[in-house]
């Protein structure tokens, strides 16, 4: 029998050296690389490659996890979990949202349809896919904007904000028209419209069509807010019946439930017995 044996720790003033100049993932990986080297004789230039590649991708590892953090998605869903048949938008067109082409042109993505259609879900999906390509995301709900106004107003920051919003390649706004709009929030989407216009993309969900927004806040505001948010943007219309409700209506939202061992069918017979 073999036994392993850890790889010899680096000599400390190489630590040392490794800890100022910061390269983390490089010095947790040096001591095992510089085992195998010296036992398979590799080349210099090969260890120097190996090790600068380990750091590379910690260093994109820790980037993408910021990224994903600062973000805020709601739920964490991908399109490792997405079921492209069950959307009624067309699988080409999800296809060519996917590439992102879109975001890099900075226009604008507007995904409206009945509640349950996949709309959220999309939308995530697409942004999460887009912080894994090095763009930075920010998600909101159009109440969240509404309370960045409201917070922002008593110091006359609201600008500022708006600005703080925009470093974001890609500006989420989730589930428009499910609840009454408040004024603050009125007036969040549309200074986030305004100041994103050709700059940024924005991306929203919504139960009513654009054309519809009227309905939600003051029509002058309302029409600011579409005309601005639609000129260079995608419209995707969903359509069907409720995803989560065909689920819950055919059994799928849940596990069947197991009884302990002590409540099944099973010991209860056996414990009638006498």
């Amino acid at each position: 029998m073999t036994i392993e044996t850890a790889a010899p720790p680096l000599p400390q003033e190489l630590e040392g050296l490794l800890r100022r100049l910061r390269l983390p993932h490089l010095r947790r990986l040096a001591p095992e690389v510089l085992a195998t080297a010296r036992a398979q004789r590799w080349e210099p230039a090969e260890v120097l490659k190996v090790l600068l590649q380990e750091e590379l991708e910690g260093r994109e590892r820790s980037a993408t996890g910021t990224r994903r953090a600062a973000a805020g998605f709601p739920t964490g869903k991908t399109f490792a979990a997405w079921d492209a048949q069950l959307c009624s938008v067309p699988i080409a067109t999800q296809e060519a949202l996917r590439s992102l082409e879109w975001v890099r042109r900075r226009e604008n993505l507007v995904v409206c349809g009945p509640s349950g259609t996949g709309k959220s879900f999309f939308l995530e999906a697409l942004g999460q896919e887009a912080v894994e390509n090095g763009l930075k995301v920010a998600w909101f709900t159009l109440e969240g904007l509404g309370e960045l106004v409201r917070k922002s107003r008593a110091d006359d920051s609201v600008v500022r904000a708006v600005g703080r919003v925009l470093r974001a390649d890609l500006i989420v706004v989730d589930d428009i028209g499910l609840l009454p709009v408040s004024p603050d929030s009125a007036e969040g989407l549309y200074r986030l419209v305004d100041a994103a216009y050709e700059r940024r993309s924005v991306a929203i969900s919504s139960n009513l069509h654009p054309a519809g927004f009227d309905e939600l806040m003051p029509k002058t505001l309302a029409t600011a807010t579409v005309d601005r948010l639609m000129h260079h943007a995608h419209l995707c219309v969903t359509s069907g019946e409720s995803v989560r409700l065909a689920q819950a209506t055919s059994g799928q939202g849940v596990l069947a439930l197991t009884l302990p061992a002590s409540q099944s069918p099973l010991t209860a017979r056996r414990g009638t017995r006498s």
